[in-house]
């Protein structure tokens, strides 16, 4: 049985065959389901200039998830700080806060999430680009909602309407930034699982209370495709990894049926690369699955789980989240 809470990341995955507005329709629809099965929160990702999703505008995605859902907690995961004025982030996350008060998120990034050009095409300039000046740009914008150090810029709405603020990371320079300025920690297991434990340590081991936590709280995010049997939720799987795939060589595309992916003509390298990004996530039945989470929770002691599935029909996507609300 898995103990904590369980959330969910979605990034509104654009089917072969299929149109963004079709993608958002169904992650509506799986926001709806989920809200319905008791999952805490449900993120969407950021993402730019990528054919196979639909989530590059998390703010007002977020806007139309939360009217359609009533108790869930709604939110980024993330919002990529280089890619924005912090006062926009402050005004649009401060106008979620205010129309759904307590149930915004704003899980916030410091890499691109995209390529190098079209980040430029997004900030218009290559200030802020830099993840060096992450931290500067995220002070600026706790600023903006605190007003700790009032001046002649006001977000409004935002100023005291601070929705809840995580930092996110794939490595361990964003945990060590979260743990010393005692915030909530989500990591990016599902595709940098190689990093999970020595991030969480460095979270955990820097970590120094603040006005806004008082202990480490840790959400580890991950990979799930969970159905009947371990073969058809193998099947399943296949169009992420080939969408992953995709991507790394420099030509995404939207998302493959599970017959297409199946019947790629994988190259021996490319099944190494295939068999590697596996590793970490839970594929497969219902036994299978609460097993290979139990096994993740041990491990990492993470206090919530987020879990992302990508597969190719939102019917599959829905019942995946079926089953695995059942394990709790």
């Amino acid at each position: 049985m898995i103990d904590v809470p369980l959330s969910v990341l979605d990034v509104a995955p654009v089917a072969a065959n299929g149109s963004p507005g079709e993608a958002l329709a169904h992650t509506t629809a799986l926001a709806r389901r989920t809200e319905e099965l008791g999952f805490r929160r449900f993120w969407v990702a950021e993402h730019h200039n990528m054919p196979a999703i639909a989530s590059s505008a998390p703010a007002v995605l977020l806007a139309h998830l939360a009217a359609n859902t009533s108790t869930m907690r709604v939110g980024s995961g993330g919002v990529m700080l280089p890619n924005h004025a912090p006062l926009v982030v402050a005004e649009q996350f401060g106008t979620l806060a205010a129309l759904h008060p307590g149930r915004i998120d704003l899980g916030i990034g410091r890499a691109p999430g995209t390529d190098q050009a079209t980040a430029l095409a997004l900030r218009r300039t290559v200030e802020g680009l830099s993840a060096e000046q992450f931290p500067q740009e995220l002070a600026s914008l706790f600023n903006y909602f605190t007003q700790d150090e009032p001046g002649p810029i006001m977000a409004s709405p935002g100023a005291g309407e601070r929705p809840e603020v995580w930092l996110l990371g794939s490595s361990g320079y964003s945990a060590q930034l979260a743990g010393l300025l005692g915030l909530p920690f989500a990591f990016a297991h599902h595709f940098s699982a190689q990093n999970t434990l020595p991030a969480l340590a460095l979270y955990r081991d820097r970590f120094t209370p603040s006005r806004w936590l008082d202990e480490p709280y840790a959400m580890v995010a991950v990979s799930v495709v969970c159905a009947d049997t371990d073969e058809q939720a193998q099947f399943l799987s296949g169009p992420a990894g080939l969408s992953f795939l995709r991507l790394r060589q420099g030509r995404p595309q939207p998302l493959a049926t599970p017959a297409e992916a199946a019947a790629y003509p994988y190259t021996e390298v490319e099944r190494i690369f295939m068999a590697d990004r596996q590793v970490g996530q839970a594929v497969g039945s219902p036994s299978t699955v609460s097993g290979q989470l139990s096994a993740l929770l041990e491990a990492t002691r993470a206090d919530e789980l987020m879990l992302t599935t990508m597969v190719y029909d939102v019917k599959d996507r829905i019942r995946s989240f079926e089953l695995v609300s059942q394990l709790t």
